[in-house]
């Protein structure tokens, strides 16, 4: 998979949420340095887990619409030998 990258925007959110998360949550401030290594770390980790079983529930349903697909051109041809 390739690495996750984030703009700069996209990464200042998500640095301020995980320090407001450790502060709030685990009473456990956190610097702006170790905050974008846990992002880091969950982009990486965890990030390609959640990539992945998206990809999955994406083929899932595509084969679900293929199939949906199948079977209304087969009711086509049946109507049209009609």
């Amino acid at each position: 998979m390739n690495k996750i990258e984030f703009s700069k925007e996209e990464k200042a959110e998500l640095v301020a949420r995980i320090q407001h998360y450790f502060d709030s949550q685990l009473d456990q401030p956190i610097g702006l340095l170790k905050a974008e290594l846990v992002l880091e770390f969950f982009a990486k980790e965890v990030g390609a887990v959640h990539y992945k079983k998206g990809l999955e529930d994406a083929q899932i349903a595509l084969a679900r619409r293929m199939d949906d697909f199948s079977e209304d051109v087969y009711q086509l041809q049946r109507r049209a030998t009609e």
